[in-house]
């Protein structure tokens, strides 16, 4: 087929029309599961804005957005302990993200332990189950 005979093509997409079908909430956000990848252990929950999760996606590193400081959050920007997404997932509703994630030093929470998931629904009482790795004290001075 010559060149002149070529079907018109269709209009390019905008390069960020991927993030028009995120359904963000009232306040632009979206939940943010951070999953281990291999082991499949959730480690953390977080949120993201639009920003967070464009830069998320061109970097390859994690960013959420912190609704306490009001600001994006480099996860281990001040801990050390980045997460490098391998995948980015959407859920069937559009209103939950899913990264997969290589924790670097093996910690994601705040509390020093490997998740943010540490505690176990025993008769009736919460039970910490899970080890802390590393002082906070150590991590955040």
């Amino acid at each position: 087929m010559a060149p002149s005979d070529a079907p018109p093509s269709a209009p390019a997409a905008a390069p960020d029309a991927w993030l028009d079908e995120v359904r963000w909430d009232a306040d632009g956000l979206v939940p943010a599961i951070a999953q281990e990848a291999g082991s499949g252990r959730v480690l953390m929950v977080a949120w993201m804005n639009r920003e967070a999760l464009a830069e998320t996606a061109a970097g390859g590193r994690a960013v959420y957005w912190s609704r306490s400081r009001a600001r994006l959050w480099r996860k281990g920007e001040e801990s050390g302990h980045v997460q490098r997404v391998r995948e980015l997932r959407l859920d069937c509703d559009g209103d939950v993200v899913l990264l997969e994630v290589e924790q670097e030093g093996g910690i994601a929470c705040h509390t020093g332990r490997r998740s943010c998931f540490f505690r176990r629904l025993e008769q009736g009482r919460w039970q910490v189950v899970d080890p802390v790795l590393k002082d906070p004290g150590d991590i955040y001075r």
